[in-house]
């Protein structure tokens, strides 16, 4: 069955307004069919093993004093915490690399994946009852009705940009983030090396330089105060420094904490290779400043033949164009 066929039929079934009626019940069976997947929530491993825990030592547990305060907050504070089944991907891979797209971002919290696919799904649907309400309006206060097309494209549209909105604001978000890094890592690494010459320790010299740079770069700044964080917190440096380099998605970072730990591991001095590092991270930006120039004039040339090309024949072969279309009007009258 064709979709003329199709939308024929619903229209002598239901009227003008079939096709876009028939549209909206598809998509609110949709979300009825969704609804049971959001609201099942799978079982948390954490409540699975203090379940276990607490059926071996019943007793201890009901010995416990009353005005003992739990060790987590499991009280559900998230209101997407039902929907977690539902937006949340099932692979660990999946999720990994949601999360680490997300922190690319900025985004760093517990549920940042959770929510990012809940304003995506909600996007989607407030848009497309939009475009269903846009549709009917239109269609009742017009003369002339919307055709089938264009209806179902004024329906779906508003649906698809809503869904693809907030990937194409994180990918903006991690673009511009990873410009921001790149740009300040040479400016970090000089006064990087200027704490270490003073006589700071790498962590003591990596919490100074993330205060300094909170008002040029602040991404780069949170990303040096998450790193001097978990130094902090006990864990171990390479590890955090590899996090650190994933987190950015800067080649230069990188090779730079490859550095760093490789300069660790063999004994070597830290400001001598902060400073041959700085001197190579300087001579790039200076390259990349000398690429960005270059590619300007291969830019221009479009405008430039677009622009001025045409008024400058216009202003040359105007004249003689228009002298020999009156000489050949002088010709044809004689």
């Amino acid at each position: 069955m064709s979709i003329d066929t199709l939308t024929t039929m619903l229209t002598d079934m239901l009227g003008p307004m079939g096709p876009v009626i028939a549209l909206a019940g598809v998509a609110a069976l949709m979300v009825l069919a969704t609804l049971p997947l959001m609201v099942k929530k799978r079982e948390d491993p954490l409540d699975k093993l203090r379940a276990s825990v607490s059926a071996q030592k019943g007793r201890t547990a009901n010995a416990a004093p009353k005005n003992a305060q739990p060790l987590r907050n499991t009280g559900g504070s998230d209101k997407l915490e039902k929907f977690a089944d539902f937006l949340e991907p099932k692979s660990k891979e999946e999720m990994s690399e949601s999360r680490k797209w997300l922190q690319k971002a900025g985004y760093r919290s517990a549920n940042a994946v959770r929510t990012y696919h809940a304003i995506q799904f909600g996007l989607a649907i407030g848009l497309l009852l939009l475009g269903v309400a846009y549709v009917m309006l239109y269609n009742a206060t017009k003369p002339v009705p919307l055709s089938s097309t264009i209806a179902i494209m004024a329906v779906i549209g508003p649906g698809v940009l809503g869904y693809y909105a907030p990937t194409y604001w994180i990918n903006k978000r991690v673009a511009a983030r990873t410009a921001e890094i790149q740009d300040g890592f040479p400016d970090a690494l000089d006064m990087l090396l200027v704490c270490v010459e003073a006589g700071l320790s790498l962590d003591q010299g990596i919490i100074r330089v993330s205060k300094e740079l909170m008002s040029s770069y602040p991404a780069l700044a949170e990303e040096f105060e998450t790193v001097s964080h978990e130094i902090k917190a006990g864990l171990d440096k390479p590890s955090v420094l590899r996090a650190f380099a994933d987190r950015s998605g800067v080649p230069d970072v990188a090779s730079f904490v490859t550095v760093m730990i490789q300069s660790q591991q063999f004994g070597t001095s830290i400001a001598e290779a902060l400073r041959l590092y700085a001197a190579d991270m300087r001579d790039k930006r200076i390259m990349r400043a000398e690429e960005a120039a270059n590619k300007i004039p291969v830019k221009m040339t479009l405008g430039t033949m677009m622009f001025t090309v045409p008024p400058l024949l216009i202003i040359l072969v105007g004249p003689s164009v228009h002298d020999m279309m009156e000489n050949f009007n002088s010709i044809s009258q004689m």
